[in-house]
């Protein structure tokens, strides 16, 4: 579906001239302004035409312009008190559609702000993506609130989200990805379409929840995983120690002990959740 404008919407350097806006390194923003770009990464999730988006760190309103250009209502936290008045124009001209929230994404109660089958699309703020994505995964009741999740991320963190086993950039954060949602890259972003450009290349991830496997928890996984990466150049024999049962549901598995993290499959660790769920 084409993007549909919003009558009487200025440039957004415009915006961004007349508020006196600029990227806050210590908050971890880069504004995106190509509308371009904007728009394409708007049509990652599908046709949002009515649906409720979550969006955090807004900053001067790019990306949620071509949210609100694609049919969505948007629920958009922001911590930048700078950027309200900005904000608060972009939702008088959409009717009504923006509803800002002043606060802290990491203390905000989004499934309650959002509300359930809600898609959160975000230009991450760089300090505190991780950490968010983290919490979105590791919901205990699967399927989760979201519906789907669209999110810019420093290459590095992209690249550990969808990575497979025997690569460097495989690790905890893949396996909490992966077990019960795929992830995929949607599209590179060039450092320089932020303003201003950070010093890395991101790129935006895609994320769909599946169907959790039957006998895992996302606690066995988050206690096997955060042990087997947390020393992941010991042999598993080793690192698992700290979780009862681990080293001895190896042999179960089948998996050797002589293996490093790195080596083991997204399956092999639900397999091992499993053993230890009974």
């Amino acid at each position: 579906m084409k993007p549909k404008a919003i009558p009487g919407l200025p440039p957004l350097r415009e915006v961004i001239s007349r508020h006196g806006l600029s990227a806050d390194k210590a908050l971890g923003q880069n504004f995106l302004l190509d509308s371009q770009l904007l728009d394409r990464i708007a049509r990652v999730p599908g046709d949002l035409d009515g649906a409720t988006v979550y969006e955090v760190g807004p900053g001067p309103g790019g990306l949620t312009r071509a949210l609100l250009e694609a049919g969505a209502n948007v629920v958009a936290v922001e911590r930048d008190r700078r950027c309200l008045d900005a904000l608060a124009e972009l939702n008088e001209a959409s009717g009504g559609r923006l509803r800002v929230i002043s606060g802290d994404a990491m203390k905000i109660d989004e499934r309650t702000e959002a509300g359930d089958g809600a898609h959160i699309a975000s230009n991450l703020p760089y300090n505190v993506g991780t950490a968010l994505f983290v919490r979105w995964m590791t919901l205990a009741d699967w399927a989760p609130w979201w519906t789907s999740l669209t999110l810019m991320f420093q290459r590095e963190v992209a690249d550990r989200i969808v990575a497979k086993p025997d690569t460097d950039a495989y690790g905890r954060l893949s396996v909490l990805a992966q077990w019960r949602a795929t992830a995929t890259i949607a599209m590179p972003v060039h450092r320089s379409a932020f303003v201003p450009p950070p010093k890395v290349m991101s790129a935006v991830v895609h994320v769909m929840p599946a169907a959790q496997p039957e006998g895992a928890s996302i606690g066995t996984i988050e206690a096997l995983t955060a042990a087997a990466f947390g020393q992941r150049r010991k042999m598993l024999r080793q690192s698992l120690k700290s979780v009862p049962g681990a080293v001895d549901a190896l042999a179960t598995v089948g998996i050797a002990p002589e293996r490093r993290a790195e080596t083991v499959s997204v399956d092999e660790f639900v397999e091992l959740a499993r053993v230890l769920g009974k």
